[in-house]
């Protein structure tokens, strides 16, 4: 299936902390499109369980929470329910929770509409881990965006700090690692480049730029 709208689409996938959510947010202000950060549903979805206690293995429980997620991207804010939840999203319970439960094919199928949803004139930046490869297979450019595993734990660290979480360089890097693996070995939507996506590795660029690239790219793509 792929979308039914003629409004253009760039998907950036990634792993972990690659900057994938940063850039995907500054190049939608520079196009004036609209941005989804799929990740943050998977994110969403572990916040909604941990909160009312649903079971991290019971994936129908999980796939209706999914189905009734009341959410909104605006600003770079997340909105569930009305409530900023962007900072608990970045809590490490939640993303581990997130990385688990991303493997669950119901859960997979019960956002996979929802983010085709998302797409809507004049366009759409698409973050995540299967953007290119499963939800907008039909997307003009496809990034593929790669950064070491000390350069994102760093980067990670750096944002935990300034939001007053406590963190540990170590055990980010070895955390990073671990999802990685699991996010790559995955028998649902294994995380990996499109077969014509753009591999970009932003280790050693700064967000300025890699979000020239990812816009060059674009102009190239309408030359």
């Amino acid at each position: 299936m792929v979308s039914h709208t003629k409004a253009p689409v760039i998907t950036i996938d990634g792993p972990t902390a690659s900057g994938k959510g940063t850039v995907s947010s500054l190049v939608a202000k520079q196009l004036g499109w609209a941005v989804l950060d799929s990740g943050a549903l998977y994110r969403l979805t572990a916040l909604v369980a941990l909160r009312t206690g649903v079971d991290s293995t019971d994936q129908t429980a999980l796939a209706a929470l999914a189905r009734q997620l009341d959410v909104h991207f605006e600003n770079g804010v997340c909105w569930l329910e009305g409530e900023d939840v962007s900072d608990r999203l970045r809590h490490e319970q939640v993303g581990l929770l997130a990385s688990q439960i991303a493997a669950y094919e119901p859960v997979r199928t019960a956002l996979l509409a929802r983010q085709r949803d998302f797409l809507q004139a004049p366009g759409l930046i698409a973050d995540g881990r299967d953007m290119g490869t499963v939800v907008f297979p039909d997307a003009p450019l496809k990034i593929f965006l790669v950064a070491d595993a000390h350069s994102r734990a760093q980067r990670r660290y750096k944002q935990l700090i300034e939001k007053g979480i406590s963190a540990n360089l170590s055990d980010l890097i070895a955390d990073l690692q671990a999802r990685d693996l699991r996010d790559s070995t995955r028998a649902i939507a294994p995380l990996k480049p499109a077969d014509n996506a753009i591999t970009l590795d932003s280790s050693c660029l700064s967000i300025e730029e890699t979000v020239a690239q990812v816009l060059a790219h674009w102009a190239a793509t309408k030359n």
